[in-house]
């Protein structure tokens, strides 16, 4: 009697589990990626010898679907070869993402935990990948997506113990944080726009004695593509405190590009970040923009020289090539011609030119070879902006080679 009780509830579990069509999956990212640095993100000096080194990330993670139910959580072990004996126990592992999304209906969802914001052409949110950590957030988002529209409010807060009572002085570099993006896609013409209104609050003074002091940034971003041609546009603009110092900064960025065939295209574009003058005090207003959580490694050049603030301002004049050599081979070349927006004292503008090459091919699937060599070719004003003692008299160029290989390893669906 009890088998054939434990059969019926078996049969049963089998029948419900089914009815809920149910699917899990677990997914594997091993990258690993050599460089050479001898002048990347910071100029070297005379004399100074370059450096050689191994990163690499190994990235576990698992979803699971049901009906209106999503859940996804994801480990990942970051660090450079040597960084960690051997017999290290712990190393640097940490959880990068673990949130749920509940939808109701067709249109409307709801998804809190630890997620990747990444908006657009990842101006102001994005998943900065590049980076061998990436960037993650703590938040909530209520979700609206229906036809042509999309509309997602965020909600973000991070706080400590609460052994400073509302005090926060932690890592995230905020302590709350509220969004609302919208976006547009026209089915009867090539055109895509967004909506950007974000409001950063930022802990200032002490324990006992903090306040928060908020910045708004407001802005849009356009694409239209029709035909072979690929043109794109964004504005943005803070206003509010981050400190004791008001803002008022801004950014724009246009580019054009036209594909000849589908094995080659060209493109140009123009990036602006106001800055600060040299005379600038303090206790004056803050023009340098701040993009905030972008991925400036997209926008400014291969090298890192800068990233998402820049106090005298930033143009990049850029131009980029991008062939498909062979069936699998991808060849892409960039150009960028960097200048400060205001004098750098007596140096004038002129930063330096910077030229990035790179190669990738699909092995096989799931496994991808990329590498890249990049040299910049800097000025008396680049040292100065800088702030380092490096020498635009010294070759600067930076090498790399990556392995990604990435596969779904398990799927299931009942």
């Amino acid at each position: 009697m009890k088998r054939k009780l434990l059969t019926i509830v078996f049969a049963l579990t089998a029948v419900v589990l089914y009815a809920q069509d149910n699917e899990f999956g677990i997914d594997a990212q091993l990258r690993t990626r050599g460089e050479h640095d001898n002048g990347a993100v910071i100029p070297l000096k005379e004399g100074q010898q370059s450096a050689n080194y191994i990163n690499e990330r190994a990235r576990l993670s698992f979803d699971f679907k049901r009906d209106n139910l999503q859940l996804k959580a994801s480990v990942q072990h970051t660090g450079l070869w040597g960084e960690f004996d051997s017999s290290e126990p712990n190393g640097r592992a940490t959880m990068v993402e673990a949130w749920a999304k509940m939808t109701f209906g067709e249109k409307l969802f709801v998804q809190a935990g630890r997620m990747q914001l990444a908006y657009d052409d990842e101006r102001i949110f994005g998943a900065q990948d590049w980076g061998v950590n990436g960037c993650w957030h703590n938040a909530a988002l209520l979700g609206y997506e229906y036809g042509h529209n999309r509309l997602h409010l965020i909600a973000a807060m991070n706080q400590e113990e609460p052994n400073n009572g509302d005090y926060y002085n932690g890592p995230v570099p905020y302590k709350n944080m509220q969004a609302l993006w919208y976006h547009y896609k026209s089915d009867m013409i090539p055109l895509g726009v967004s909506l950007l209104a974000l409001n950063t609050g930022y802990e200032r003074g002490t324990e006992n004695h903090g306040r928060t002091n908020y910045m708004q940034t407001y802005g849009t971003d356009i694409t239209f593509r029709p035909m072979a041609w690929n043109v794109h546009g964004a504005f943005y603009y803070q206003m509010g405190k981050t400190s004791l110092r008001s803002v008022n900064a801004w950014l724009a960025s246009g580019s054009i590009g036209f594909d000849f065939a589908p094995e080659l295209s060209v493109s140009a574009g123009y990036d602006y970040m106001s800055g600060n003058d040299q005379n600038t005090k303090w206790s004056d207003t803050n023009h340098a923009f701040n993009a905030l959580y972008g991925t400036s490694h997209k926008f400014f050049g291969a090298m890192d020289y800068f990233g998402n603030t820049v106090f005298w301002g930033l143009q990049d004049i850029q131009g980029m090539v991008k062939s498909k050599l062979f069936d699998k081979l991808q060849l892409q070349l960039n150009y960028h011609y960097l200048m400060t927006v205001q004098e750098v004292k007596q140096l004038g503008k002129r930063l330096g030119h910077e030229i990035d090459f790179q190669l990738s091919t699909e092995l096989m699937k799931d496994v991808t070879l990329s590498a890249g060599y990049s040299t910049m070719l800097g000025t008396e004003a680049m040292d100065y902006v800088k702030n380092v003692s490096g020498s635009h008299d010294v070759w600067q160029d930076w090498a790399w080679i990556q392995l990604n290989i990435n596969p779904r390893i398990l799927f299931v669906k009942w």
